[in-house]
């Protein structure tokens, strides 16, 4: 298998509006294999009736190397719960704007309160149609990332690193 790159964009949403453009949205479930600190994020994932294991490369920014596997849900919940560490619950909301596919993540559990929304682009460079919902960019931003939310969960912050 080849490398697979992921180009995404991450940003804070600023209200509501984005719940009337959802065309459908799936629980998600997953912990980590590896704590931070290390060249990759080993996520393991229930999502809806489904089971993936995913590697990325731990680094922050616009573009890096991603690896995503199909397995078994079954065994996808026994690791998450006989071998991960750092729970993220989150329902992730689907929604196209501007020709685009933007996920928003709504999330529960310790990061209850946060929303992301994210957007997969072809390039880096690639300019794309903003949504009136959406807020601050967040993409260079590590706090914000699920690797490290499922360590230093959202309910810890302050409100100056809320903001």
């Amino acid at each position: 298998m080849s490398m697979g790159i992921e180009i995404e964009r991450k940003f804070l949403v600023s209200d509501d509006r984005w719940r009337a453009q959802v065309r459908h949205s799936v629980a998600m479930r997953h912990g980590y294999l590896v704590p931070p600190g290390g060249r990759a994020s080993v996520r393991v994932r229930v999502e809806g009736t489904a089971g993936k294991l995913n590697i990325k490369a731990a680094v922050v920014g616009t573009t890096r190397a991603e690896y995503e596997y199909e397995i078994p849900a079954a065994e996808a919940r026994e690791l998450i719960d006989t071998l991960c560490e750092g729970l993220i619950l989150k329902t992730r909301h689907y929604l196209e704007y501007g020709g685009l596919l933007w996920e928003i993540d709504e999330f529960a559990g310790a990061n209850a309160g946060l929303v992301l929304a994210e957007v997969e682009l072809e390039r880096a460079d690639q300019v794309f149609a903003r949504p009136a919902w959406l807020g601050r960019e967040v993409t260079d931003e590590a706090r914000y990332y699920n690797h490290a939310l499922a360590w230093r969960p959202y309910r810890d912050w302050s409100e100056a690193e809320r903001r």
